[in-house]
């Protein structure tokens, strides 16, 4: 019966010191669960019911400055702001070694006493060391103890601390794209769980399962730059989790790329005045984006080639009479990315033209549904082609600009003009050039002149690009546009022809443009 009287008197004071906390807590907030500042408690058993009142032991003796202790519980509900579980005491009191207590009151009698009940929670159990005189707290050892249920509690699981260290293979600095493999390394051993490497915050793959202490990630997508690298182990069981220090790791960006140029030219070795020549630079490696400049010795040859593929041409028919060294030179788009580099010098000797010669342009516009030519200048336009009547062709016709020819040469030996044209080009599209007639005429010349214009030459039958005509059809060959006989040269002629254009109906809609050579010997 005393021992019952004695639980009613604590009741009684728990109730007191409850209502005054809640009027020092100011409209009943509740108070958060002290911090074990000097240690924590030790349960004399993992599991029990609400009717225990449990036993502990302190991890060490109470601060100098404290003559006794108590016991609070904190949790939820009225467990808020604490209830007394043992008054201050000096029972088993100690400073220098620690404390062995018993909680005076069940957890049960302790919800009873306060009009309040137990719910489902985490409950922390307070030792307190105080000054008994001044009631003031000195210090405050610790314990978490779970009520699964109304009735039922445990002590959860203690994690076993651990700790993460990380390293980093290739030692930096390194160039960005490098495979890096980032090895974490979890103490003890035996820990379980996963790491999470990361760059700074930001996630480096999915975590890796830590397998005898260690796990390892390679990576090569680190970009350039000082990069933070960490290793957040998470611990699964009673392993604690950890995260690793920082390590500092320099990425570079990427060396620029070695290039080389190489430098063809077409023809090689001679080639007659006049004549195209083509040049055609290779820069290796393939996807190096830049433009490419030709060079006649020190002088350039137009503006500069984008590079497509690793290719890139330019052509030129104007070129003098002497021998020339051409080069190609590379200039890189990101100078970060690839160098710069240039072909070694190719030789080509332009030869002097055996004659006089002159061209003419002449372009013509395939519309859709009929062709239209255009030019200017001293360009040669054509109608666009029209569909013959029978349908198996189309036509068009025009006439070559007055050619003027004057011969002032001692001896009089007379002359020859000739023609000759290229195919019809239109990018990948091509009229065969043999598709082209004229009709030559001589229109005025000077008394003493002695002229005889050429034959009629009439168009090929609207010929694919690529076939022969027939023997003496198109001016795909050369062809007499006008003859002077010796000692009947002398003077100024002016000739012209009529022409005509035979154009398959498979021709893709453009504009078509062939060169007209015209020499005189």
């Amino acid at each position: 019966m005393r021992n019952l009287i004695t639980r009613r008197l604590v009741g009684g004071a728990v109730a007191f010191a409850a209502a005054a906390a809640a009027t020092i807590g100011f409209a009943g907030l509740a108070a958060a669960a002290p911090v074990g500042n000097l240690g924590t408690l030790t349960v004399n058993k993992q599991s029990g019911l609400d009717i225990d009142a449990p036993s502990y032991t302190t991890s060490a003796g109470c601060s100098p400055d404290s003559d006794g202790y108590n016991l609070y519980v904190y949790g939820p509900g009225g467990f808020a702001n604490g209830l007394v579980g043992t008054t201050v005491t000096d029972v088993g009191f100690s400073t220098s070694g620690p404390i062995s207590l018993v909680q005076t009151l069940s957890f049960k009698d302790i919800a009873v006493d306060n009009s309040t009940t137990i719910v489902p929670g985490t409950y922390t159990i307070a030792v307190n060391c105080v000054d008994q005189f001044s009631t003031e707290v000195k210090g405050t050892f610790t314990k978490d103890i779970v009520f699964t249920s109304a009735t039922q509690w445990n002590v959860p699981a203690q994690t076993s601390p651990t700790t993460t260290a990380l390293s980093a293979s290739p030692a930096a600095p390194v160039t960005e794209g490098t495979a890096v493999t980032l090895t974490a390394t979890v103490s003890p051993a035996s820990a379980t769980g996963s790491v999470q490497f990361r760059d700074g915050a930001n996630a480096l793959g999915a975590p890796v399962t830590v397998a005898n202490g260690v796990a390892t990630l390679t990576t090569s997508a680190l970009p350039q730059g000082n990069r933070s690298l960490t290793a957040e182990f998470v611990g699964t069981g009673t392993s604690g989790s950890s995260t690793s220090a920082a390590v500092a790791y320099q990425v570079n960006a990427p060396a620029a790329v070695a290039t080389t140029t190489a430098l063809a030219v077409t023809p090689s070795g001679t080639a007659a005045q006049y004549s195209t020549v083509t040049f055609s630079a290779t820069v290796t490696p393939a996807n190096a984006a830049g433009v490419v400049q030709f060079f006649n010795g020190a002088n350039a040859l137009g503006n500069g080639v984008p590079v497509s593929g690793g290719s890139a041409t330019f052509t030129s028919a104007t070129l003098p009479v002497g021998t020339h060294s051409f080069t190609a030179r590379f200039s890189p788009a990101n100078t970060a990315a690839f160098e710069p580099s240039a072909s070694a010098a190719v030789a080509l000797e332009i030869t002097a033209f055996a004659g006089v010669s002159s061209h003419q342009d002449i372009s013509t516009t395939v519309l859709a549904g009929e062709l239209t030519i255009s030019v200017a200048n001293q360009n040669v336009i054509l109608p666009s082609p029209v569909m013959a009547a029978d349908g198996s062709l189309l036509t068009t016709s025009g006439a070559l600009n007055p050619i003027k020819v004057t011969d002032t040469r001692a001896g009089n030996p007379g002359w020859n003009v000739s023609g000759q044209v290229t195919d019809f080009i239109n990018g990948a599209n091509a009229i065969n050039g043999a598709n082209l007639g004229w009709s030559p005429k001589i229109v005025d010349k000077s008394p003493v002149q002695n002229i005889t214009a050429g034959a009629v030459v009439n168009p090929a039958n609207a010929i694919v690009p690529g076939a022969t005509a027939p023997a003496g059809f198109g001016l795909a060959s050369a062809r007499v546009l006008a003859t002077a006989a010796s000692l009947g040269g002398n003077g100024t002629a002016n000739l012209a022809a009529d022409l005509a254009l035979n154009v398959p109906t498979s021709t893709v809609a453009g504009t078509y443009t062939a060169r007209l050579t015209l020499t005189a010997i």
